[in-house]
């Protein structure tokens, strides 16, 4: 068993699927690896690590709960999400509100999805991100 593997999923807001989507493996295997004496290959265990930003160390429970590194409480970003922001930090800073104006449309456009309060946050944005 992965001992650290559901707290860290659970403090970022994913699910196994999820998880197994991005360390190309099965929600099944997420599960045993979190609920079952399932563990990983080490290779496994270092994407599951990359991925939290933590140590395989931390992951099997092997730290010490004070030299746990500080987990950042950020989302974890997809390659795709990735690819997306190296990309936009590429443009100038005219192309970049231009972005910006096409997410605020799509979103003031969505019926009821609750976006307003971040719509506010993009509108005050004006700075590079």
């Amino acid at each position: 068993m992965v001992a650290n593997l559901r707290k860290l999923r659970l403090s970022r807001g994913i699910s196994q699927q999820q998880l197994a989507d991005m360390i190309g493996t099965s929600q099944q295997s997420i599960n045993k690896y979190e609920n079952h004496n399932v563990e990983p290959d080490i290779y496994t265990l270092a994407k599951i690590a990359d991925l939290f930003g933590t140590t395989i160390d931390y992951l099997v429970g092997h730290t010490a709960p004070d030299l746990v590194p500080d987990l950042v409480k950020e989302p974890i970003l997809s390659k795709a999400e990735r690819a997306f922001i190296q990309d936009y930090r590429k443009l100038s800073k005219a192309e970049k509100e231009s972005i910006r104006a096409v997410i605020r449309n799509y979103l003031s456009n969505r019926p009821g999805s609750g976006h307003k309060a971040r719509l506010k946050e993009i509108n005050k944005s004006k700075g590079d991100f």
